[in-house]
């Protein structure tokens, strides 16, 4: 007796192999049978119409802090997610000294915008090690499956302790300390490994992030933990020296390289067009393909459409947060700021001002943002008032610039005018990265190239400026079915684009049970309607720990999604079944 059979779904199967009218039947939380399947079961779903997917895995989160009070892992439970990865980009909360936890929190806070109360308030901090979190995490059971890697921060604050604040070079003995821990961790389960090198990350204090400038011989030395392990990946997010000239690139993929060359296993980045440094990426493309031809294991964390932030009065960022005449009604709510900010005195006064410094001491927020605000009558041409229809690809003639330009206005003006509108809740879509040309057909070229990785959703992350873990529903919607031709591309085509959300990301964890729809496998699985698939419009809300706010982005079309044989939501509504548990690699 089968517990759940699929019956007559179109299944794509996250092989790339061409689609096909197809039973599913499962059973004990995996796949028994596909094809046609007649065997008598509990539950019986007909999938006519709708596409049948493996579940999606999505391998850089930052729900480290999240998952400590939220069983479900929201919103990306809403976007066909049934395995994540956390402790990306260096950052985390294990290992942790007691009575260190500001810290982290301060870290945290700055580099991912999670709000520092809600993180005060929702983590209970019932460990100290990097396996004791582990055993924490994994004692409440939750909807979907996880996996954790050891952010490079916690490890050398843990281990350096006020010596790793302040920056300083670790000794020969610190890099033993960090690695004989990363090794107690990997051992215990922990994917992998993750550190951070951007000089957009900084943590709530606005100062570099412990190991932000950590040297050659701290990374490869810590890759010697993975030697004679059977799993491992490593991650790093780095600007590759962009701010200080494009001619340091090739030292800081020198470190890449090394860190490769030394733990054997497979090492992922992050993958941008910037701005500035717009062909940035393309060289990074060289020197991973000369790196894989070399033998490498090397690939590129891919997003699926433009990184950048909504802007609003509620929002992390809009543009005139750093003006003194906006600072002086900034304290009020929402509706009533709006309102002052249309009075036409305030209004005019606002107008005649420059925004002040807003990065440096004592601020979380990047060097880029005052960078950009200082050219805001030319960026304008990127930014795009974020209407009922939501468009992650608009054009110019939608942006700010033009509107301004039609209204007889300047950008600043018709950017203020669309903010203080109404309730003071209107939104501004900005794309700042892959997005150059004003259109996404750089992330086109980049999704095609072998050694991407669909990633990115930086999910649990800067809740008050993104909500990116709908960008498997985007790369759905978008991709596949959008209106590519309408630019002279060519789509994706829907079983690439399941193999790039399933197999792909699968078989760079080492996971060999998920990702793929055959006899054996996990029963993790999505149920599609394509004629409803498309990304919800991002809300702001407060239901955080501390009445702290962050958008949230829904989605419509999936009728179901599968974990281990049981639905952990129908149509958008969370069920009460929690099969999810943390993922030890490694282990039995």
């Amino acid at each position: 007796m089968l517990d759940w059979l699929i019956k007559n779904g179109t299944v794509v199967d996250g092989t790339g192999a061409p689609a096909r009218v197809a039973d599913v039947g499962v059973k004990a939380g995996r796949i028994v049978a596909v094809g046609q399947v007649d065997a008598p079961a509990y539950q019986t779903m007909d999938a006519t119409g709708l596409w049948i997917t493996p579940g999606f895995v999505d391998i850089h989160t930052h729900y480290d802090g999240q998952v400590t009070w939220d069983e479900c892992f929201t919103p990306s439970i809403y976007h066909g997610v049934t395995t994540l990865v956390m402790g990306n980009c260096g950052v985390g909360f294990a290992p942790k000294r007691p009575g260190h936890e500001d810290d982290l929190i301060k870290l945290m806070e700055g580099v991912e915008d999670i709000p520092g109360a809600a993180l005060h308030e929702g983590i209970r901090w019932n460990w100290e090690t990097f396996p004791q979190y582990m055993d924490a995490l994994a004692a409440t059971p939750r909807s979907l499956d996880y996996l954790v890697q050891v952010p490079h921060d916690p490890l050398r604050m843990y281990v350096m302790g006020e010596r790793a604040l302040a920056h300083e070079k670790a000794t020969a003995q610190d890099i033993e300390g960090m690695r004989s821990l990363l090794r107690e961790a990997l051992e215990a389960g922990a994917a992998g490994f993750s550190t951070g090198r951007s000089d957009n990350h900084r943590t709530s204090e606005g100062k570099d992030t412990p190991a932000a400038n950590a040297g050659q011989d701290e990374l490869t030395g810590l890759a010697h933990a993975f030697e004679g392990l059977d799993h491992g990946v490593l991650q790093i997010v780095s600007d590759f020296n962009l701010l200080n000239g494009p001619e340091q690139l090739d030292a800081e993929f020198d470190c890449v390289e090394a860190l490769a060359s030394a733990s054997g296993k497979p090492v992922s980045m992050t993958w941008l067009q910037r701005d500035p440094g717009g062909e940035q990426y393309l060289k990074i493309q060289q020197r991973v393909e000369a790196a894989v031809q070399a033998g490498l294991p090397l690939f590129l964390q891919t997003a699926v459409r433009g990184i950048g932030v909504l802007n609003g009065l509620d929002a992390s960022f809009h543009p005139f947060m750093g003006f003194p005449s906006y600072k002086a009604v900034a304290h009020l709510p929402l509706a009533q700021r709006a309102e002052a900010l249309r009075e036409p005195a305030r209004k005019a006064r606002i107008l005649s001002e420059k925004s002040e410094r807003l990065a440096g001491d004592g601020s979380a927020i990047p060097p880029l943002v005052d960078i950009l605000l200082a050219k805001i009558d030319l960026i304008s041409g990127r930014m795009f008032a974020l209407e009922d229809t939501l468009n992650y690809e608009p054009s110019v003639m939608q942006s700010f610039l033009v509107r301004a330009k039609q209204a007889g206005v300047s950008p600043l003006e018709a950017i203020y005018d669309h903010l203080s509108a109404g309730g003071g809740d209107g939104l501004i879509y900005f794309p700042i990265f892959n997005y150059n040309e004003g259109s996404l057909d750089t992330v086109r070229r980049m999704l095609a190239h072998p050694r991407a990785l669909s990633s990115l959703s930086d999910a649990g992350a800067h809740v008050g400026t993104v909500c990116d873990a709908s960008f498997p529903t985007f790369m759905l919607s978008h991709w596949v079915q959008g209106h590519a031709g309408d630019r002279g591309r060519d789509p994706i085509a829907l079983e690439a684009a399941v193999e790039m959300l399933t197999r792909r990301n699968a078989q760079y964890l080492g996971l060999s049970d998920r990702g793929v729809i055959a006899p054996g496998m996990r029963a993790d699985l999505n149920a599609i309607d394509p004629t409803r698939l498309s990304v919800g419009l991002p809300r702001l809300v407060r239901d955080l720990p501390a009445g702290g706010k962050r958008f949230v982005q829904k989605a419509e079309g999936y009728v179901a999604t599968w974990v281990a044989g049981e639905a952990v939501q129908r149509e958008g509504a969370i069920t009460d079944a929690r099969p999810g548990r943390l993922v030890r690699m490694g282990q039995a």
